[in-house]
């Protein structure tokens, strides 16, 4: 009936409507479910474009990629055309910090608390923000962010690990994602390179390809961090390389969170490198890497000229030093709050500036 009524309102003709709404039933009968069963209309266009390749459409790969990643608004809701995060998911880092300070690592959890705090702030009730924050050391700021319309990424990776092993929680069988709320977005950090040994790489894509069809089976979206250079050395063309390779074994990131680049031909070659495998991506941000906010200016400014590029998530820049001095003793709360809402604020206007001046001077954005 759906496809029959999208044909007769938009004036088609009897033999187009009844193409629609016969697809339309193919979908529901071939799929589990009735209502989610239902294709998007770039879902549909592409159903009867390419034709039935399998008749259990639900086991169609490319269909069922197609599916998500044009019907998972429904689900994961709001303005994602900015991405403006604080990432204060860092666990060894902060570890460390407080190690430094003499500071008991129990003290971390209350200077996340803090970190939401300055996000919240910031964002002041409107869309285009967000946090990367765990459940380990965070678990308070983690549930505090919970209904506050901040976008929420939840990393799942033991930190620093090569190859990569995810956190307890997660379980050997990557059950613990079931009891994980339908907003959070599951981040991952994988340090891979494509020249790495092939055991190693073979070792890290089978721990991503299980989490990919973990996601996928409880319904969130997934955020793929990947770092390259804290490898081997890169170029232009290494980023782009890894993200084919990613593609290639069939994992498609709702997200991608990449290096804050300063060549436009890289960035070039990873834009393209996503959107000739998936054209419905939400898109990139860019990570920090505890750049100086004038390095992260320079790369926000070759990022920006890219439309597949939604933001930033940066960490380090924002929290380093009121974490050192908090943890201390030698910041109070609300300074500690001040500092990292100043510090966030520039960094927004630093690529709320980057993004404007690009749409000036290039307002089709450069070609992926």
């Amino acid at each position: 009936m759906s496809g029959l009524l999208k044909g007769w309102i938009t004036g088609e003709d009897w033999v187009t409507s009844l193409t629609y709404a016969n697809a339309c039933g193919a979908f529901a009968v071939s799929r589990h479910g009735c209502t989610p069963s239902y294709p998007s209309w770039e879902e549909l266009q592409f159903f009867l474009k390419r034709g039935v390749e399998r008749k259990d459409l639900r086991n169609d790969p490319e269909l069922e990629q197609i599916h998500w990643s044009t019907n998972r608004g429904r689900l994961h809701g709001g303005d994602r055309s900015t991405m403006r995060v604080f990432a204060f998911d860092h666990r060894i880092q902060l570890e460390q910090l407080a190690d430094e300070a003499g500071a008991p690592h129990e003290r971390i959890g209350a200077f996340k608390t803090l970190c939401l705090d300055a996000a919240l702030q910031v964002a002041d009730g409107r869309s285009g923000y967000g946090v990367l924050c765990d459940s380990r050391l965070g678990r308070e700021a983690l549930y505090r962010a919970a209904g506050t319309g901040l976008w929420i990424g939840h990393p799942v990776e033991w930190p620093a690990s090569r190859p990569l092993t995810l956190e307890p929680e997660i379980g050997p069988d990557f059950g613990g994602l079931a009891e994980w709320p339908a907003e959070h977005v599951v981040k991952v950090l994988c340090f891979y390179h494509p020249h790495d040994p092939e055991a190693l790489k073979a070792e890290q894509e089978d721990v991503l390809k299980r989490l990919f069809a973990a996601c996928r089976r409880n319904r969130l979206e997934m955020l793929l961090e990947v770092i390259p250079s804290k490898v081997r050395p890169v170029d232009a063309a290494t980023t782009a390389d890894v993200i084919r390779r990613i593609y290639d074994i069939g994992i498609y990131p709702d997200w991608w969170k990449l290096e804050p680049m300063t060549s436009r031909q890289a960035w070039a070659n990873a834009c393209r490198a996503i959107t000739e495998n998936d054209p419905y991506t939400r898109g990139i941000v860019v990570l920090g890497l505890d750049a100086p906010e004038a390095d992260l200016a320079a790369s926000f400014a070759e990022a920006a000229r890219f439309p597949l590029v939604k933001g930033f998530a940066v960490g380090r820049t924002i929290f380093a030093d009121a974490a050192r001095r908090w943890l201390a003793g030698d910041l109070s709360d609300e300074e500690a709050v001040a500092d990292m809402t100043g510090r966030f604020e520039r960094l927004c206007r630093i690529w709320d500036e980057a993004r404007a001046e690009a749409r000036v001077n290039e307002p089709q954005g450069i070609p992926a």
